[in-house]
């Protein structure tokens, strides 16, 4: 951690940290955006965590952890923001179908980061279309044609692209690692990718349901602590 330290230190006598640069850590990079995508990681692990039960507690506390590091996260902003926040505004305003925002958690009229939407490629779609052709209503119809009109405009460079966030200094980078205190920005951006990742299974596997096949009366007695040891020393004989 020593030799991660050093690094850090002479990549931050800079103004800004090098994109690409090594952090000390093997295999670990410096991370261009590091604000913008866990603002994008924790938003979208939010929205997730409401196909959850209130009542799960795995839900209570990742929410509570994800929006407490969220906030940390927002309340850091970089110098140029809000410029950077209007011009990205026009733009999806602009092309409504081709990119996505997602707003702050503490102001919603504030842009913290713009994704373009995902689509499937021409390919894939025609290959879908043979295996099933179900019937379309016209409203359906309509809504294909305008996306795949933008979507053209988009493989032709007619659109323009989002200008990426204002990056923030070294000296802020610093000190969100030291509010959260869960290691360097890039390992906690890691964590918070495993953190989706885990989200997902447990939506997927159900975990909060009722066990089909209910454990019988005392099945898991064995398994607690000093089960198998007297309570108390027996006394030496006399």
């Amino acid at each position: 951690m020593r030799a991660t330290g050093i690094l850090r230190a002479v990549a931050r006598s800079g103004q800004f940290l090098e994109a690409g640069a090594p952090t000390g850590l093997t295999g670990l990079l410096t991370h261009a955006s590091p604000r913008s995508s866990l603002i994008y990681i924790y938003s979208n692990t939010l929205d997730k965590l409401k196909q959850l039960p209130e009542s799960s507690v795995y839900r209570q506390s990742t929410e509570a952890l994800t929006k407490h590091r969220l906030n940390i996260i927002e309340s850091t902003k970089p110098a140029g923001l809000s410029e950077w926040q209007e011009r990205v505004r026009k733009t999806i305003e602009a092309h409504p179908q081709a990119f996505q925002s997602v707003a702050s958690q503490s102001n919603p009229s504030e842009v913290n980061f713009v994704t373009r939407h995902t689509r499937a490629s021409p390919a894939k779609v025609a290959e879908e279309q043979k295996e099933e052709t179900p019937e379309h209503s016209p409203e359906d119809m309509s809504k294909f044609i305008s996306e795949a009109l933008e979507e053209s405009k988009i493989s032709r460079g007619e659109v323009e692209g989002i200008e990426a966030e204002p990056p923030l200094s070294a000296e802020q980078i610093n000190e969100l690692e030291s509010k959260i205190g869960a290691g360097l920005i890039e390992e906690v951006i890691q964590v918070a990718e495993g953190e989706s990742q885990l989200v997902d299974t447990m939506i997927q596997s159900r975990v909060y349901e009722e066990l089909e096949e209910k454990p019988v009366e005392g099945q898991w007695t064995y398994h607690e602590r000093d089960r198998h040891t007297p309570t108390t020393q027996a006394p030496p004989s006399s």
